[in-house]
């Protein structure tokens, strides 16, 4: 099970990429952990300035703006 973390304060665009992540590990059977994350000092943690953010398996493999359903299918898959 991959651990994935969506870091961002709960905004529009934070929530479709959530949704993206659920859909794309649903559609390749990965089976996921999602937790959002929104606390500011967290994300800062993570060294993200820009949201939204996603961390799969303690990695940030994406920051800033909306990721592409591609690109997301590929990092669960790695």
């Amino acid at each position: 099970m991959k651990s994935i973390k969506v870091l961002g304060p709960g905004c529009k665009r934070c929530e479709a990429t959530a949704d993206m992540v659920r859909a794309e590990a649903q559609k390749l059977g990965v089976a996921i952990d999602l937790e959002k994350v929104t606390d500011y000092a967290a994300i800062a943690g993570f060294g993200i300035a820009s949201t939204p953010g996603i961390v799969i398996d303690g990695k940030v493999v994406h920051a800033g703006g909306l990721p592409k359903p591609e690109d997301v299918a590929k990092w669960l898959a790695a």
